[in-house]
């Protein structure tokens, strides 16, 4: 008997350029794919508009912009202090100089709600004292003060916390 012919030596595995190729084409066409499907989620859930209509969102913006910078150069300072029975509002021009004579409002809100919304007509005190009669607060609250007169309008916000 003949001996079965002996099967040929195994070439043990050898990475070769092709098989680098192929691992780095493979990594990146993998990165690349995930990628792809997150930038399409992410624009599927979010577009990236955030207001129903910017371009009218932009110019109430600028207007704002521009209100501010006015009421910057006019000067006016305001003070305003919670009292037990509502609320008292100091106006003072770039000289320190008390404001008189004008129509001054305070809007009170709520930081966390809407309820409660009070709009106080204040009233001249003494000169460039305003006051607003308000019993019954309590808590926190976000006052915006609006003082207009000469010619001139004046937004001040602050917040103000009442026993």
């Amino acid at each position: 008997m003949t001996p079965a012919p002996s099967a040929p030596p195994r070439v043990p595995f050898t990475v070769k350029g092709w098989h680098v190729a192929a691992g780095v084409v493979a990594f990146f066409a993998l990165v690349i794919g995930v990628d792809a499907a997150f930038l399409t989620l992410a624009y599927r859930t979010h577009p990236g508009q955030v207001a129903p209509r910017p371009y009218e969102t932009g110019l109430i913006y600028n207007a704002e912009l521009e209100r501010q910078r006015a009421q910057e150069a006019l000067g006016w300072r305001a003070a305003v202090e919670a009292r037990p029975d509502g609320v008292t509002v100091l106006l003072q021009d770039r000289n320190g100089q008390p404001l008189s004579g004008l129509r001054v409002t305070a809007t009170l809100l709520r930081p966390a709600t809407e309820q409660g919304r009070t709009v106080l007509t204040l009233t001249e005190a003494a000169p460039g004292r305003y006051a607003g009669d308000r019993a019954g607060l309590s808590g926190v609250w976000d006052t915006r003060v609006d003082a207009a007169g000469g010619g001139h309008s004046f937004v001040a916000e602050r917040r103000l916390t009442w026993p």
